[in-house]
């Protein structure tokens, strides 16, 4: 038993190192944690063994899968209804636009230029078909550009662009049986509930120390995960939806959200995040360096050629519309998330799992530096934006999961 527990204190000294080198870079924690992970099985590996870090063990795998699932909850949660229902036009072309464009765009790079398979390559076009609300949201709340209704558009846009890659992944690679049927109707009927029971139900039995909310949400989040792989789908895409709907309810009470950030990005996250890390092959990286090149190119150009011109057509000129487009092709969260999905199911082999995180990785970085420093808008930003904790406003799940 004891080599259970100095496995533990090892898996969250990393992560505490990675927390370290988010703060003094200043970068995702996510990123951070990623790039530990991949670190730490090269050097543990190499004097201990592949399997020192033990990133295969059950109850690694278990906190792993909580803490993703968790994270795509709050994900959805952070949807502002209000803003949405504003900018709801806008907020659906640029999100399919930006979803479809590189979709379609990395699919076809990974099989005719890559020449993967048909289901590795259509894995491909959803991994980078991402938004990084996590990115996007820390760039907004560090600029005040969240309190605008220019930041508030790139949001919601986000959201959606998130919301075509949950629903490609269930679609394209569930099996389609009579289990689906079931989940499917479950789902609807439960997404149809939820906001009307959940904020009756924390209204009369909430607020107490037994953490109520925390034990129903968790409840919701581990049944439909449950039944979501029995249904041959994969965990976290019913939590994306519960997060959305619930976002009215869950999303407004800051003092939960706070709670729930707690334990995911203190225990659960660092998990999942250097677990997705250390499955990075570097010698596959360091063979192939124009692979991982390509398809990162492949997915930027076409965020860039897709979102231009839909950006454009709501009146957005010069910098705004590069700075938009910019930050609409980051990736980081849910990329990873559909590149382990790939891997754990057998469509993509861990070389291939390898180019992809990468290409994940520098997209989260390189659009983000171009925009910051050439394209900000800077007419947009508020005189005297004050920090969030100042301005009582708290950062959301996303902002920290990376």
């Amino acid at each position: 038993m004891e080599s259970t527990w100095f496995l533990a204190a090892t898996w969250l000294a990393l992560a505490l190192l990675a927390t370290l080198l988010a703060i003094w870079f200043r970068i995702s924690t996510a990123l951070s944690e990623i790039v530990v992970g991949t670190v730490a099985q090269l050097v543990i590996g190499a004097f201990l063994g592949g399997e020192a870090l033990g990133a295969k063990a059950p109850w690694i795998t278990f906190l792993s899968g909580t803490g993703a699932i968790v994270l795509t909850f709050l994900a959805g949660a952070e949807l502002d209804p209000a803003v949405f229902r504003t900018k709801w036009r806008e907020a659906l072309v640029v999100g399919l636009v930006g979803f479809f464009a590189p979709f379609l765009g990395c699919a076809a790079f990974a099989r005719y230029a890559l020449g993967w398979s048909a289901p590795s390559s259509w894995l491909a076009g959803v991994a980078l078909s991402t938004t990084s609300v996590a990115v996007v949201y820390a760039v907004m709340l560090e600029l005040g550009l969240n309190k605008t209704g220019y930041g508030k558009a790139i949001l919601a846009a986000c959201f959606v662009n998130d919301l075509g890659t949950v629903i490609a992944l269930g679609l394209i690679f569930s099996p389609f049986t009579a289990r689906t049927g079931i989940f499917v109707a479950a789902s609807v009927a439960l997404f149809a509930v939820l906001p009307w029971l959940t904020p009756r139900f924390f209204a009369r039995y909430g607020g107490r120390p037994s953490e109520l909310e925390t034990k129903f949400l968790l409840l919701l989040l581990f049944g439909m995960g449950g039944l979501a792989v029995w249904a041959g789908s994969e965990a976290v895409l019913p939590a994306y939806v519960i997060g959305m709907v619930l976002a009215g309810t869950v999303g407004k009470d800051h003092v939960l959200v706070r709670r729930l950030r707690t334990l995911t990005f203190g225990l659960l996250t660092p998990f999942y995040f250097i677990r997705a890390g250390s499955f990075v092959l570097v010698p596959a990286l360091v063979a192939a360096p124009l692979v991982f090149f390509g398809l990162l190119f492949a997915k930027m150009g076409a965020k860039l050629a897709g979102l231009f011109p839909a950006i454009r057509a709501f009146r957005y000129a010069g910098n705004e519309r590069v700075y938009y487009t910019l930050l609409m092709s980051t990736g980081l969260t849910f990329g990873t998330i559909s590149s382990l999905f790939g891997l754990s199911h057998g469509i993509i082999d861990q070389a291939q799992y390898s180019f992809l995180v990468a290409a994940v990785i520098g997209s989260a970085v390189v659009p983000t530096m171009i925009a910051n420093a050439f394209f900000l808008p800077h007419h947009l930003l508020p005189a005297a934006a004050a920090p969030a904790e100042e301005a009582g406003e708290p950062a959301p799940a996303a902002a920290r999961g990376g």
